[in-house]
């Protein structure tokens, strides 16, 4: 995978103007474009499509400091359709136009050419299990929330004390089949997993293929397959957050699985009284890379 991620930002280099085609890219690496894109979001720390434009911005700007060229001229050679295309892209990633950075030189904001490494330190043990399950349903109660990488999700904490305390004992009484216990579930995640970006959150439970829904809960349809299940304990969020970045940094290199398609799923299988710390289950969707 780290192979892949370097021959990627390879080809993104050679493609800045006219862009790459990941899922042919991903083919070729014998992996998928989904994996390759939410793999490269995780280890960079940003979307790949938020990548490229820096980088874009960063070759271009060379060229509107040079000065030999018309900004149109400058636009079209490096992908837009226009010079007020252009000078928008431009000032989202340097912070000023075109003109003004040729008149003075700067403020300019490069982005480097990343370079991804492997460095296997065993600072965060995955204790992990593989499960092959049949095809289940999650119930619940679904909102379209947006992604926050740290800390607390303000949105998803309104959508769950908004449930009335019966509530969440009827959801945990329905549970009947694994992951047990009331579930935390992501679902839709765009493949850059891009901050601010919409997903659907469900609290609920997971349930067999065929159980009777009761009313007034939404369901999700998880597809039969393998799942990688990775146990955290400790401050809550924060210890969960740690192993799900570890599982890009550390275990999907290291192992011969990706990602496929489908719902993120944690279960809470403890947690204090003041919810400061709890363990957890952390279930991702995986086939063989």
């Amino acid at each position: 995978m780290i192979s892949a991620l370097n021959e990627l930002v390879d080809l993104v280099e050679e493609h800045l103007a006219d862009g790459l085609d990941v899922d042919a890219l991903a083919r070729e690496l014998g992996t998928t474009g989904y994996h390759l894109r939410r793999m490269f979001s995780s280890l960079a720390g940003m979307p790949l499509s938020e990548y490229v434009r820096r980088r874009r911005m960063t070759v271009a700007a060379a060229d509107v400091v040079r000065g030999e060229d018309d900004l149109l001229g400058i636009a079209v050679r490096h992908g837009y359709g226009s010079a007020e295309a252009f000078g928008r892209a431009f000032r989202a990633v340097h912070g000023a136009a075109p003109g003004e950075v040729r008149r003075h030189g700067g403020p300019l904001r490069t982005q480097p050419q990343l370079r991804f490494r492997l460095t296997v330190e065993g600072s965060t043990p995955m204790d992990t299990r593989l499960t092959d399950r049949p095809a289940f349903r999650l119930i619940g109660h679904a909102a379209r929330v947006p992604l926050i990488h740290q800390g607390v999700n303000p949105h998803i904490q309104r959508h769950i004390t908004s449930l009335p305390v019966e509530e969440h004992d009827r959801l945990k009484a329905l549970s009947a089949t694994e992951p047990r216990g009331l579930l935390q579930v992501t679902h839709d995640v765009a493949p850059d997993a891009e901050e601010g970006s919409e997903l659907t959150y469900l609290h609920g439970v997971a349930v067999p293929r065929r159980a009777a829904v009761p009313d007034g809960l939404d369901v999700i349809d998880v597809a039969a397959g393998m799942w990688a299940a990775f146990r955290s304990s400790g401050p809550y969020p924060q210890a969960l957050q740690t192993t799900w970045a570890a599982t890009a940094a550390e275990w999907f290199p290291s192992n011969p699985w990706r990602l496929r398609p489908g719902p993120s799923i944690v279960a809470v299988l403890e947690m204090a009284d003041d919810f400061s710390a709890a363990t957890c289950e952390l279930w991702m969707p995986v086939e063989p890379a």
